[in-house]
C-alpha cells in the first residue's frame, strides 16, 4: 500500500518542467525532518540533513515529467503542441490531459480522426506531433484563448493503480519514484544522526537536458552523489535481454556498473546491501547516462558518482509500472550506505 507521500507525488498534477506543484509536496514532507528546505532559482528544492557534517553526500533525483507546450490556437479553438521529452505517439492518442494555466489544470483530451474516417494510409502510419491536436470542448479559437496561454504545459491526468503482487502503475513514475526513494531515505538518516551532510535533491528538467542537476551539484559540491532514477524493466514479452540485461520488477533496486559509476562507490553499494541484506540487481552501462548521474559525475572538479535505478515497465507512457518493494529497498540501501560514509572512505579509484 503506498503511503501518503508516494501517493502526492504520483497524484498531484504537473507541469513538464519546474513541477512547483510536486516541490510543494516534497518540502512539506521534507520540513518535518530536514535541517533547512531551500529552493534554488532553478527551482530544484534542497533538504540538507546535518549540514556541518563531514563528507558532503547529494541524492538526487528528478521530479519533472515527460509533456507537452502549447504553440498554437488553431481557427477552430484547438490546441497544437509540441513534445516535451520523448514520447512515443501512438501512446498520447486517446489520453485524458490537463493543461496548466495560470488559473489552474484545465482538462482535454488528445484524439484523432475515429477508424472509420481514416484512409489505408492514415491506418498504418504512426501520427507525428504537428498532426495531433488537444481539445478541451472549446467552441472557438477566442475563446481558448480567453483561458490558455502560447507556452502552458500539459501533462497526463494523474493516476495511481494499485495491481497484483505490490506492483503499482500510473503517470510520472520517472522519476517521482526517484524523488520518494532519496526523501524517504533522508528521512531514514536523519532519525539516526549521521557524521556525514546529506543533501536530498528532488531535481527539475532532467527530461529536457539534465539542467536541474548541473546547477544543484554545483551549489551542494558534494564530495559523494548518488543518482536515483527509473531503469527499463526486461521482464515482459518483446525486450531482448542479451542486449539490455536482465533487470525484473520486484528482484530489488539495480545499481549501475561502468563509466558513470565510481568503483569505490559501486563497492560500496554492493558491500552495503550485502551486509544489511537488501535484494539487488546489478546492470551495466557502456556510455554515459542519459540521467542526472552524468550531469553530477563531472559537475566542478568531478564527483564520485553511483547510480541507483528502479525497474519500470512502459517508460514514458501513462501507466509506468513499478514494484513498491524496488521503492523500499531501494530507500533503505540509500540510508545505509549514506550511515556508511565517513571522513576515512576512500573515494578515489
Amino acid at each position: 500500500m503506498p503511503d501518503a507521500f508516494l501517493k502526492n507525488l504520483l497524484a498531484t498534477p504537473g507541469t513538464s518542467g519546474f513541477e512547483q506543484n510536486i516541490q510543494q509536496v516534497v518540502r512539506d514532507f521534507t520540513s518535518e525532518f530536514a535541517d533547512s528546505v531551500e529552493t534554488d532559482v532553478h527551482g530544484n528544492v534542497v533538504a540538507t540533513v546535518n549540514p556541518s557534517g563531514g563528507t558532503k553526500i547529494l541524492l538526487d533525483a528528478h521530479c519533472d515529467q515527460i509533456g507537452l507546450l502549447v504553440r498554437h490556437i488553431d481557427e477552430q479553438g484547438f490546441l497544437r503542441v509540441s513534445a516535451v521529452g520523448g514520447w512515443d505517439m501512438q501512446i498520447l492518442l486517446g489520453q485524458k490531459m490537463l493543461v496548466h494555466t495560470k488559473s489552474g489544470s484545465i482538462p482535454g483530451v488528445i484524439a484523432r480522426k475515429p477508424i472509420h474516417l481514416l484512409n489505408d494510409t492514415e491506418r498504418t502510419t504512426v501520427p507525428k506531433i504537428q498532426e495531433l491536436w488537444i481539445d478541451i470542448g472549446s467552441a472557438s479559437p477566442e475563446e481558448t484563448a480567453e483561458v490558455v496561454s502560447i507556452g502552458d504545459s500539459v501533462t497526463p491526468e494523474p493516476s495511481l493503480r494499485e495491481l497484483r503482487n505490490g506492483r503499482i502503475s500510473g503517470v510520472a513514475m520517472d522519476d517521482r519514484t526517484g524523488v520518494w526513494v532519496i526523501m524517504t531515505a533522508l528521512k531514514m538518516v536523519a532519525a539516526r544522526k549521521p557524521s556525514s551532510a546529506v543533501y536530498g535533491v528532488s531535481s527539475v528538467q532532467e527530461e529536457i537536458g539534465l539542467r536541474g542537476a548541473q546547477t544543484s551539484a554545483y551549489n551542494v559540491n558534494p564530495q559523494v552523489a548518488i543518482a536515483v532514477d527509473v531503469t527499463h524493466a526486461t521482464d515482459c514479452p518483446g525486450i531482448d535481454q542479451n542486449q539490455f540485461g536482465k533487470i525484473s520488477i520486484g528482484g530489488g533496486p539495480v545499481i549501475v556498473r561502468g563509466a558513470n559509476a565510481n568503483p569505490r562507490v559501486f563497492d560500496l553499494l554492493i558491500s552495503t546491501a550485502e551486509s544489511h541484506g537488501i535484494p539487488v540487481q546489478i546492470n551495466a552501462l557502456a556510455r554515459p547516462a542519459s540521467n542526472d548521474g552524468a550531469a553530477i559525475q563531472v559537475s566542478r572538479g568531478g564527483c564520485a558518482t553511483g547510480l541507483v535505478t528502479i525497474p519500470n515497465r512502459y517508460m514514458h507512457s501513462p501507466v509506468e509500472v513499478v514494484a513498491e518493494s524496488d521503492l523500499e529497498n531501494a530507500a533503505r540501501l540509500l540510508a545505509e550506505f549514506c550511515l556508511a560514509i565517513d571522513s576515512d572512505t576512500t573515494l578515489i579509484p
